[in-house]
């Protein structure tokens, strides 16, 4: 057995799942509502306030959706009772932020903003605080969504190892190298 698949999943209160006939599996909670569609041969069983995954087989396809789907159900249960924060830094000279409503407007050293509109689901937040770097904060209830945007911000400015400048996660840890040495 998957010890990811076989392992239930506690559903904490105020959340509702619901199961539908084509294997779309509905979570709603006080953060919001998401849906996921899982594979036909798979079974969702809720009782006693657990929810669990059973494959019918042994077979590799089976065995491998077994533990995708249980994190897949418990990322969107996580979601919604609690919900996802990522944190991004700007590191370098003249690297700002700021946001006008879902419109996030990044200064990072080219010769023009660089200017990316987030979808509703995702809350956006900057801050510019003397001392500290330039930060964007992301919230949302949707854990695939809210890191692939994430990578997507981060992919404007990717950290160089020199320096170090450019866009981070907050607690990333670069690996520096050395640079010329004099001759």
């Amino acid at each position: 057995m998957s010890r990811i698949g076989k392992a239930p999943i506690a559903i904490p209160s105020g959340v509702e799942i619901k199961v539908n006939d084509g294997n779309i599996v509905a979570v709603k909670g006080p953060k919001g509502e998401l849906k996921q569609q899982i594979d036909p041969d798979l079974s969702v069983e809720i009782e006693d306030g657990q929810l669990t995954v059973k494959r019918p087989t042994d077979q590799k396809r089976h065995r491998s959706m077994h533990g995708l789907y249980r994190s897949l159900i418990n990322n969107m249960v996580i979601g919604v009772s609690e919900g996802y924060t990522v944190v991004l830094e700007l590191y370098g000279v003249g690297y700002r932020c700021s946001n006008k409503g879902q419109l996030l407007e990044l200064s990072l050293g080219y010769s023009h903003p660089v200017m990316f509109y987030l979808p509703d689901e995702v809350k956006l937040e900057t801050k510019m605080e003397k001392g500290n770097p330039p930060t964007v904060i992301l919230t949302s209830n949707d854990k695939q969504l809210i890191g692939q945007i994430a990578a997507k911000i981060r992919a404007f400015r990717k950290p160089e190892p020199y320096k170090g400048k450019g866009i981070r996660f907050q607690g990333e840890e670069i690996r520096r190298k050395q640079g010329k040495t004099a001759g």
